[in-house]
């Protein structure tokens, strides 16, 4: 695997599961980006994470596509 697949899918890896705990509890996110605790901030904080997690989803499926066609596994 070369460098660039490796950080695709450390990224994929971070993106995913920054994403799925922001989906899953917005209050930890909410803590930590110190934001106000109101109604607005939690459905925009759970589509950012569906966002993240999307985003882990298609760049580890590229990076696992893009090793499998170079011969990888």
């Amino acid at each position: 695997m070369t460098r660039s697949l490796a950080l695709m899918a450390g990224l994929a890896g971070a993106a995913g599961a920054v994403g799925l705990t922001t989906l899953v509890r917005p209050s930890l996110a909410r803590r930590a980006l110190r934001v106000p605790d109101i109604e607005a901030t939690g459905y925009a904080l759970r589509i950012a994470g569906m966002m993240l997690f999307a985003l882990g989803l298609f760049l580890g499926g590229f990076a696992a596509v893009a090793v499998m066609a170079i011969g990888g596994l």
